[in-house]
């Protein structure tokens, strides 16, 4: 069976420059670029990936000021290992200035909020496109986070998912979204689960990351009501979630991480099968549980998902150790 047209040329991009799987962001902590206490300590946090805000972070006489603080802000919040990401203002008036100022040396990608279609994604890719042979950036390398805030957008999914080979995730803005619905924010979710199980779907096939929770991150100090959230997120198949406190961080790397027991449990399924494939048979039974190749190869997933969370925590804490942290 053919992959869809959009999957199909993230496969062929992927080939051209040798970047074979999207990035691992199991967290990604989302903090004001002109709050230098926090740019300071972020590197810290041990998140997969930071997002510096240019956007409702930053007050409406102070987002074009924020600019300047980029540059540095890009290097010293990646110090601990972490990919970067600048969230830019989706609006006419700021957006060409956000992007430019944003393509510095150690940006990895721009977080688009209010995404509502293709056509705004393959103007941002142009504008990108355009402006990093300027600038001390990997040409072709920034990768694009699609924040998703509306129904429209809920509803076009699948044509913003296909619209550029860069687009690495998506995730859901909960508080704008469920305003543009006439509808509180809700603690449980459930008025949330249609366009969330609707992302979580397009973006598995079309090879992009789903990152959110079932809920809103807005109650950070609720970090067990955080935590289920996220728990529910992925089983519904998100792969990380945005988070906007530090304390969020180590749930979102734990609840995104395959539990040691489970790599445990993978391990002996993938030694099984293989024993049971040289002996002719495609199907078997461990633990009372019948297991055939569709097992197998989730049970691939979970080990090779495992070793990419290890490699990924061997980097932070190199870069770490390289400044003596």
């Amino acid at each position: 069976m053919r992959p869809p047209d959009g999957l199909l040329r993230k496969i062929q991009w992927r080939e051209h420059t040798g970047t074979m799987r999207n990035r691992i962001h199991r967290s990604m902590l989302i903090l004001p670029v002109n709050n230098p206490k926090f740019v300071a300590k972020a590197y810290l946090r041990q998140a997969d990936a930071i997002v510096l805000d240019l956007e409702d972070a930053v007050p409406p006489q102070e987002k074009v000021e924020a600019r300047r603080l980029l540059k540095d802000a890009i290097k010293a919040v990646g110090l601990g290992g972490a990919d970067v990401f600048v969230r830019v203002n989706n609006e006419p008036e700021l957006i060409e200035g956000d992007v430019e100022a944003a393509l510095c040396k150690g940006l990895h990608g721009i977080f688009v909020p209010k995404i509502d279609s293709g056509d705004q994604v393959r103007c941002i890719v142009q504008m990108i496109s355009a402006k990093e042979h300027r600038k001390d950036a990997a040409v072709g390398g920034i990768v694009l986070s699609l924040h998703v805030e509306s129904p429209r957008g809920v509803l076009r999914l699948e044509e913003v998912s296909c619209a550029s080979t860069r687009t690495e995730s998506l995730s859901l803005g909960v508080d704008d979204y469920c305003r543009e619905m006439g509808i509180e924010s809700p603690e449980d979710g459930e008025a949330l689960l249609y366009a969330l199980a609707r992302m979580a779907v397009v973006s598995a096939a079309y090879g992009i990351n789903a990152l959110g929770v079932i809920g809103s991150v807005a109650g950070f100090k609720d970090l067990a009501g955080f935590e289920r959230a996220a728990i529910r997120s992925k089983k519904l198949g998100f792969k990380g979630a945005y988070c906007i406190h530090p304390d969020q961080v180590p749930i979102l790397n734990r609840v995104f991480s395959p539990a040691p027991a489970k790599v445990t449990q993978a391990r002996k399924i993938v030694a099984a099968f293989k024993e049971g494939i040289a002996s002719g048979r495609a199907a078997l039974s461990i633990d009372n549980r019948m297991i055939d190749t569709p097992i197998y190869k989730q049970a691939l997933q979970c080990l090779e998902l495992a070793k990419e969370i290890e490699d990924l925590e061997t980097r932070k804490q190199k870069a770490l150790r390289l400044i003596g942290k």
